[in-house]
């Protein structure tokens, strides 16, 4: 195994070029990812006339995304630290650009679906390239990078929404698709080029049948996650996949313990820091996907309801877009605060600002400034605790591990994006009014989903409490993951956590 010594120990001004390179392309790389998440938002409403196919089959062309990303990510995180991280990001690109090419060569449902989770694939690259900084960077640029870096998800998807709204309203819908395959082949050619290959390896044997039980319980709880509203919530079909998910994962917990070399260390998950982190996160991936889902249809909704803006996508776009550039400029501030009292205490002051902006909104909706407002003010909050996570995750894992640990973090806001999007949905399913002859979600639906934002980040903050203070070891807050890469590993897994 290759020691994580051999990670840079250079700080002067040569150096900060380079490091300024190596975030610039990880975080452009990041940013690709996470717009083909939203390339296809303006378009999910006509999928059933352009496919020829129904609305619940053309569902599929958003769930296989969904379902791609949650069991590629931490494989791909395992078999970066094993093999390479620079390999493993290059083929998640490799992924994206195959899946892009393969919708945009099509018009019929299952090459469309196969192309989707083709890109849901890549979505490993964004812990794979915090992973790669931990390695390669400087410990005083680390925090700042990384938060940057984790924070390129928010930024991607904040972003991506206007820009697709403006390419589907002037061009063929197949040119959301080769502007991604574009955009990523941009982005391998520039990590290639510019981004170098980690000595800190693992090693080891991959396990295969811990990669299949952990893929067979996530599908089938996201996929009743995902569908139960489709298909009933007490439904045999919802109760059997959740019951099957309960089991699956409960054995392969088990199988987990016992085999030398696992896919996810639980001995290292189980840590109280790591432990308590990714538990923070499920509850920040709820709160924060509940602003995606409501402001752009409060801006949509017609007028005459009384509480919508009448607004285009275009214009919901817009105004949803400064909260990724709220993001990217908040990662510094958050990257500040870890190194002064510590990542827990940024986790928890995002925790707080992201409540507060769902509180914002519950009474202001009126206006578009208001939406903007709100946008912000949450986005900060996302970009506080974006900076955090993965500082607290990298100061509780030894090096060789930092890529499943990272990885395993993702998955966990994912999860808690995925409820989100099933707790709304059935909110506002239920709780409508009618305009004419058409059903839509009432105002006071809304509210009450806002709500329940704010609930899960206060939820999130009071769960983060639980992260172990700092000790002397990691006075320098995100830092002391750079400190710490630079042990031997035995040494780093027995941190104190």
């Amino acid at each position: 195994m290759s020691d994580a010594s051999a990670r840079p120990a250079e700080a002067g001004p040569s150096a900060a070029p380079r490091s300024n390179v190596l975030v610039a392309v990880l975080a452009f790389g990041g940013i690709v990812v996470s717009l083909m998440q939203t390339l296809v938002i303006p378009i999910v409403p006509e999928l059933p006339k352009l496919l020829d196919a129904s609305s619940s089959d053309t569902a599929w062309a958003v769930t296989a995304t969904l379902l791609a990303a949650a069991i590629a990510t931490p494989v791909m995180g395992r078999l970066g630290d094993m093999y390479g991280k620079r390999r493993m990001l290059l083929t998640g690109l490799a992924m994206l650009v195959a899946g892009s090419v393969t919708v945009a060569l099509s018009d019929a449902l299952t090459p469309v679906i196969v192309g989707r989770a083709l890109q849901g694939l890549a979505s490993g690259v964004i812990p794979l390239g915090i992973s790669i900084m931990r390695d390669e960077l400087p410990a005083e640029r680390l925090g700042s990078a990384t938060a940057m870096m984790s924070a390129s998800l928010g930024v991607g998807g904040a972003l991506g929404l206007p820009a697709a709204a403006v390419i589907a309203e002037n061009f063929d819908w197949h040119m959301l698709f080769w502007t991604s395959a574009v955009l990523g082949a941009v982005a391998a050619v520039l990590v290639v080029a510019l981004v170098p290959e980690s000595a800190v390896r693992s090693g080891g044997r991959f396990d295969a049948l811990g990669a299949l039980g952990m893929a067979a319980g996530l599908m089938c709880l996201l996929l009743a996650i995902s569908k139960g509203a489709d298909w009933g919530w007490g439904s045999g079909t919802t109760l059997g996949l959740f019951a099957a998910a309960v089991v699956i994962l409960l054995v392969w917990g088990v199988f987990e313990l016992r085999v030398a070399e696992p896919l996810v260390d639980l001995r290292t998950t189980a840590r109280r820091q790591v432990l308590v982190t990714n538990l923070a996160s499920v509850a920040l991936g709820f709160g924060m996907f509940a602003m995606s889902l409501v402001i752009p249809q409060l801006l949509q909704l017609p007028a005459a309801t009384g509480y919508g803006l009448g607004k285009s996508l275009l214009t919901a776009g817009l105004v949803m877009a400064p909260s990724g550039l709220v993001m990217m400029a908040t990662a510094p501030v958050s990257a500040a605060v870890s190194r002064a009292k510590g990542p827990k205490t940024t986790l928890m002051i995002g925790a707080l600002i992201v409540a507060a902006g769902y509180g914002i909104n519950i009474a202001l909706m009126d206006q578009v400034w208001h939406f903007v407002l709100v946008s912000c003010v949450i986005g900060a909050g996302i970009g506080f605790t974006y900076g955090a996570m993965p500082a607290l995750i990298m100061g509780a894992v030894p090096a060789s591990e930092t890529g499943s640990a990272n990885s395993l973090n993702t998955l966990m806001r994912s999860i808690g994006t995925s409820t989100a999007s099933a707790v709304a949905g059935v909110i506002l399913a239920h709780m409508t009014t009618n305009l004419g002859p058409a059903t839509l979600p009432s105002e006071s639906g809304f509210r009450t989903v806002l709500a329940i934002g704010a609930g899960a980040a206060l939820l999130a903050f009071a769960v983060a409490s639980f992260i172990p203070r700092r000790g002397p070891a990691d006075a320098q807050g995100p830092t002391a993951a750079a400190a710490g890469a630079q042990e031997p590993a035995g040494e780093v897994s027995g941190t104190k956590a």
